[in-house]
């Protein structure tokens, strides 16, 4: 495959690139995304042959703001209560989804929720300029480190994609949490770049459901975000063939050493994890040390990519 793809066209390029069905690269907050109408079954279909991503994992899709959000699933009292606080954001909430709504099969994988999110920036502009929702997972090969540039989507989907905007390293850096309400409780179904701490100071406590085996939305393979090599957590010392993830004061002896937070910054450490991650891949180290990570704030998120990759990665 070419890695030949155009970086950084307008916005009116990729707008046109989706009306036609093309699948394009988009920054959010979070991570770039791999974008297509939500509405448009065929462009749907090539994001999962583009990543190579089971059909069973289903799709966020991006909204322009409630008004949108309404128009595909239906949203309970608490369910505004979360999107006038937290949207737009790096929040995905599921809810059920509203018949013959015309939201394409695949962006559901067959279940009779939907995934949505509002972001910030280009993305929720491009939804309302298509008007309908773009259905954009992390737009990198499935199970593979995800991207927060947009030479991470150039150079692993190459020209898979119509063309990638370019927005600059993204300012989260971790995937969006994903929430769903039943019964009136808020159930936490993936960590991320919103911290549940932040969720329970508003809305209560909430449930934790990030254990469970069925999919119900997506990020929640256990074999996810891995790079090339083996990849350990919780790492006291380190081997000389080694690379080393560190936070706070590094561990000595590693081949080579990025730090993701010298000053012990939870927020810092998330927005850098997954470049240092592809940093690292290819560093020519036999394997990744990853510090210990606190289980709090956005640690929790990064701690659960650094599981998955661990998972993805075969150790």
């Amino acid at each position: 495959m070419s890695n030949t793809v155009s970086v950084n066209f307008g916005f009116d390029d990729a707008l046109a690139a989706l009306k036609a069905g093309e699948l394009v690269g988009v920054p959010t907050e979070t991570v770039y995304g791999l974008a297509a109408d939500a509405a448009n079954e065929d462009a749907v279909a090539k994001i999962y042959t583009a990543k190579g991503r089971p059909s069973f994992n289903p799709l966020i899709a991006h909204v322009s703001g409630l008004d949108m959000a309404q128009r595909y699933g239906r949203l309970e009292p608490k369910v505004l209560e979360l999107v006038a606080t937290f949207w737009p954001g790096p929040l995905t909430i599921v809810v059920p989804l509203k018949t013959n709504c015309g939201i394409a099969a695949p962006v559901t994988a067959g279940l009779n929720t939907i995934a949505l999110r509002h972001p910030h920036g280009v993305m929720a502009e491009l939804a309302k300029k298509l008007d309908a929702p773009i259905a954009a997972p992390s737009a990198n090969i499935s199970g593979k480190i995800s991207p927060t540039t947009a030479q991470h989507v150039a150079d692993d989907l190459g020209d898979k994609v119509a063309m990638v905007l370019d927005g600059g390293p993204c300012v989260v850096g971790v995937e969006s949490t994903v929430v769903k309400v039943h019964e009136g409780k808020i159930i936490l179904l993936r960590e991320g770049g919103l911290a549940a701490e932040d969720i329970e100071a508003v809305m209560g406590p909430i449930e934790r459901g990030t254990n469970t085996p069925k999919i119900e939305a997506p990020g929640m393979l256990l074999k996810h975000y891995a790079p090339q090599l083996p990849l350990r957590m919780n790492a006291k010392s380190v081997k000389t063939d080694e690379a080393l993830i560190a936070f706070g004061d590094p561990l000595d002896g590693a081949m080579i050493t990025r730090n993701l937070s010298v000053r012990g910054n939870l927020e810092e450490a998330a927005n850098k994890l997954f470049a240092t991650m592809k940093e690292l891949e290819n560093s020519g180290a036999n394997a990744i040390a990853v510090q210990p990570i606190p289980n709090h704030g956005l640690g929790a998120a990064i701690n659960d990519r650094l599981k998955r990759a661990a998972e993805g990665s075969g150790n």
